[in-house]
């Protein structure tokens, strides 16, 4: 009985929640048409019914910041129901319409529903603000606490991201202060910028502007297909050159020159003091599980048997490494020459990766841009980046069999590092600050 009664309430449930999908187009119309006549409410009780002006002087300024939370509310649900209603009628097919009238839904007649859609839309448009309308304008917004190089150019400037202007710009008084005279202003007699206008208006006039826009995507697609391949071969060629080499040609050559009964087994007092530290472990071990076993000691020449059974399984294990340290060295310099190789006989993919590099660089936002100076420098030479280079550099000694020298690591991590951030300040006050200044703006704020 209590398992009928459960039943039936997964039923219900799961069958009131799929009438309640069934109805979301309706929903959300209805709930964005609600939000326009709210909208249009406002034009009419309190603008004559003309569109609510934020920079109208009917009202007092905290009577227009609440008239403007208000539309900014309601533009924003109507704006988000239009969606969930296209949404919506794209998954709802003709089985769901269907199974929508046998569960007794009604849906509106077609006429109704477009009359609401043209109700909403005659409200929305007078607030709607084009972005290609305001992006075309190629407005650069120069800030008196960001330096201007007097020599950017107008392809350097169209990269810096223009802020989104916002409703109401106050118009600022000039001051008597001469201005400095670009260089750019002489070199013609019409401004750069109306030259630009007039050359994107032929080029926009042209009947064949669609087929060079074609053409350029495909160009770029191919520039782009081009650029991932060969960061792919630049990682997987060096790769599989130093498996297949230390595989087929470095291994057997090491393991025919080197005798196995006179070969050395350690190469480097580094690797005996781990194999003797690993000894001694096994001992104390040996000796540990024999106490908790509560077994009769152990007689000198069983520990005895023991230790020179896993000292001859520990000296083949170092042999082993000592043998791949040295396979490893030569192997190495047959992934440097591929690599080497790889880039000599490819270096027009070598400009084309370049643009697309600077492509993805410089078609980044002033934050993103910071954000990954920011994180780059903390890495490499922030506060923390000392134990990460001291990782690295013992890792790369390990794996050439080199003793790990505390001298030479501290001394790389006091100069390398500097060389480095150096080297990004210079990069960031030489280039990024002609290129995109507001960039370099923004990573000083976040950085302080």
């Amino acid at each position: 009985m209590k398992n009928s009664v459960f039943s039936q309430k997964i039923y219900s449930f799961l069958l009131n929640t799929y009438r309640w999908y069934l109805q979301t187009p309706e929903r959300s119309l209805d709930q964005a048409y609600d939000a326009a006549l709210k909208i249009k409410e406002i034009e009419n009780k309190h603008f004559n019914g003309n569109k609510i002006d934020i920079d109208s002087a009917m009202y007092s300024n905290s009577v227009m910041d609440y008239f403007e939370s208000d539309l900014k509310k309601l533009l924003k649900t109507a704006k988000m129901r239009l969606t969930e209603f296209r949404a919506s009628r794209w998954f709802l097919d003709e089985e769901n319409q269907k199974a929508a009238q046998k569960a007794g839904i009604e849906h509106p007649s077609p006429s109704l529903v477009l009359e609401k859609l043209n109700f909403i839309d005659q409200v929305i448009s007078k607030y709607t603000i084009i972005s290609d309308q305001i992006t075309s304008k190629a407005l650069v917004v120069k800030s008196p606490n960001i330096p201007v190089d007097p020599v950017i150019s107008d392809d350097n400037l169209l990269r810096v991201n223009a802020p989104t202007l916002p409703p109401k710009i106050p118009i600022q008084s000039s001051d008597n202060r001469p201005k400095p005279k670009l260089k750019a202003d002489t070199m013609g007699v019409l401004p750069r910028s109306i030259l630009s206008t007039i050359t994107r208006l032929q080029v926009e006039l042209d009947p064949n502007s669609e087929q060079e826009v074609i053409q350029n995507f495909r160009q770029a697609q191919r520039r782009t297909i081009i650029s991932i391949r060969f960061i792919l071969l630049l990682v997987i060629v060096p790769l599989l050159t130093h498996q297949i080499a230390k595989a087929f040609v470095v291994g057997p050559l090491v393991e025919k020159f080197r005798d196995t009964e006179e070969m050395q087994i350690f190469l480097n007092s580094e690797m005996e003091e781990e194999a003797l530290v690993e000894l001694q472990r096994f001992e104390e071990k040996l000796k540990f599980e024999n106490f908790i076993r509560n077994a009769p000691p152990l007689l000198p020449n069983q520990i005895e048997i023991e230790m020179k059974k896993r000292a001859g399984e520990i000296a083949e294990e170092f042999r082993h490494e000592s043998s791949n340290a040295i396979k490893n060295v030569f192997a190495d310099i047959f992934s440097v020459g591929a690599f080497i190789w790889l880039l000599l006989v490819s270096k027009s993919s070598i400009a084309v990766i370049k643009d697309f590099f600077d492509r993805i660089v410089y078609g980044l936002s002033d934050s993103a841009k910071a954000f990954i100076i920011i994180l780059f420098t903390d890495i490499f030479v922030g506060f923390h980046s000392p134990h990460g280079w001291e990782v690295l550099l013992e890792g790369v000694s390990r794996h050439w069999g080199l003793p790990a020298n505390r001298d030479f690591i501290f001394l790389f991590i006091a100069t390398f590092p500097v060389i480095l951030d150096t080297i990004f300040k210079y990069w960031i006050f030489r280039y990024l600050n002609r290129i995109s200044p507001s960039a370099v703006a923004t990573y000083r704020n976040m950085n302080e």
